[in-house]
């Protein structure tokens, strides 16, 4: 058993290394922590904007990474639409839903189903997401930035008590000028 075990461990470790995922993993699949720069990236909004996360400096920012098909993403998206975006749609927040491996049609759907009015952006081939967690990992997590580009806030999955934790940690940043 301890055999089938190591084994098993063993092809885990050389398929994440043989994926270019080599870097070091955090907790719950993250391969950034709280304190690191956020790693920048080019984006485009299914609305067709574009720009580099740098772009947003001085602005807190929420990355919320999502997809259709996952029921933890549809359950968190419209509290963050009612308790984050819409209180804060005035202030120096930017909230981008970040869309994996779907295509536009669908991210569009998608928004429309769920009724969120922050914008959602493309992320083929999980690109972005691979900046900040393994490929492998799931969502939905949120990112959280502060004004200068350092994580704040990390989550997975959608639990209440830590959402008002990331809500207070936001909250908390837009009120630094």
């Amino acid at each position: 058993m301890k055999r089938i075990l190591l084994a098993a461990i063993s092809a885990v470790i050389i398929s994440i290394s043989l994926n270019g995922q080599d870097k070091k993993v955090y907790e719950n699949g993250y391969i950034v922590k709280v304190g690191d720069q956020a790693p920048d990236f080019a984006i485009m909004e299914a609305g067709g904007k574009s720009y580099r996360l740098s772009d947003l400096r001085g602005k807190v920012v929420m990355l919320q990474f999502t997809a259709s098909w996952c029921s933890v993403c549809r359950q968190e998206m419209p509290f963050i639409e009612k308790e984050i975006w819409l209180p804060n749609i005035k202030s120096d927040l930017a909230v981008i839903g970040i869309d994996r491996d779907e295509p536009l049609d669908k991210v569009l759907k998608f928004k429309k189903d769920i009724g969120v009015t922050y914008p959602l952006a493309l992320d083929p081939g999980a690109d972005i997401f691979g900046l900040y967690a393994l490929k492998e990992a799931g969502v939905t997590r949120n990112v959280i930035i502060d004004r200068s580009g350092k994580i704040i806030f990390l989550t997975r999955l959608f639990d209440r008590d830590e959402f008002d934790l990331m809500k207070k940690a936001i909250v908390t940043e837009l009120a630094r000028k």
